[in-house]
């Protein structure tokens, strides 16, 4: 493949295809052709599911201490070169292009990608948590020190995510945090953009985003043209780009006897087949 961010992403499994006759149930209670875990860009599934539970753990143990724990973590993976150093450098690459005083991230897999960039280029990182508390580490490698102790008005931050998908967790938490500390935000960096109206919610915001990919036809037209996928799995990715609901209905319809089954098979199948039953997905 040309584009080494898309090959990677297929390499890890950070994006995994469905087999055309059985999609993914997704928490919505919505059916889809392919899941996206970023944070798999750090190795593989099983490194990067480690490395969750060990930053859980951190910040469940102390979150001043937290981010210097964390970046020892990304900083033994990105000196083992390759995927996880690719991407890195290639976020604070683009990230050098524009103009900011700090970086930040948010918890918890933004933590995969901002604080590496922080440290390639010599910045600190505002390690945000979900409860809107954040703490401040002049350098990534040192102390850390309760944002609400320095002073960081005036300051511009540059937000790095894993995945925007309707740009939610800025709205919710990141922006209002930044912007609460007196800082300014205009600009952030993502892995992937899912194309799912997120930059349009960030640019209301008066943010820019920018992306080293998108979940979007040029990336599968690459799988299927390096026989990553077929070209029935590339048609109903194609689908379901056009229109999720769309797709998910066609999908019953040629299926009649899908859901019945999936409630047939318990557990998780079986709440997300009764939760598209009863949001009248199905």
């Amino acid at each position: 493949m040309e584009d080494k961010i898309i090959e990677a992403l297929f390499a890890t499994k950070a994006v995994r295809v469905a087999p055309e006759n059985q999609p993914f149930w997704y928490t919505s209670g919505r059916l889809g052709p392919f899941f996206i875990n970023t944070h798999f860009l750090l190795e593989n599934e099983a490194a990067a599911g480690e490395v969750l539970k060990r930053i859980e753990g951190a910040i469940a143990s102390d979150r001043l201490t937290a981010p210097e724990e964390i970046f020892d973590m990304m900083l033994a993976y990105y000196n083992k070169g390759g995927t996880f150093k690719m991407v890195s450098d290639k976020l604070a690459e683009a990230a050098s292009k524009l103009d900011f005083d700090y970086i930040s991230g948010g918890e918890r897999r933004d933590y995969f990608f901002s604080m590496m960039p922080a440290y390639l280029l010599g910045k600190p990182h505002l390690t945000i948590y979900k409860d809107l508390t954040s703490v401040y580490s002049e350098s990534i490698e040192g102390p850390s020190v309760d944002s609400k102790d320095i002073d960081l008005k005036g300051k511009k931050a540059l937000h790095i995510a894993d995945l925007i998908t309707e740009a939610s967790s800025y709205e919710r938490a990141w922006i209002p945090v930044i912007r609460g500390l007196g800082s300014e935000i205009t600009d952030t960096v993502a892995v992937v953009d899912r194309h799912q109206n997120g930059r349009a919610v960030l640019k209301g915001l008066g943010v820019e985003l920018y992306a080293l990919t998108g979940i979007d036809q040029q990336l599968f037209d690459e799988a299927a043209a390096n026989g990553i996928i077929n070209d029935a799995q590339k048609a109903m990715i194609l689908h379901f780009l056009e229109s999720p609901a769309d797709y998910m209905t066609a999908f019953i319809k040629a299926n009649p006897g899908f859901i019945d089954a999936e409630i047939a098979k318990g557990g998780k199948n079986k709440e997300r087949a009764e939760l598209a039953i009863e949001k009248g997905y199905c």
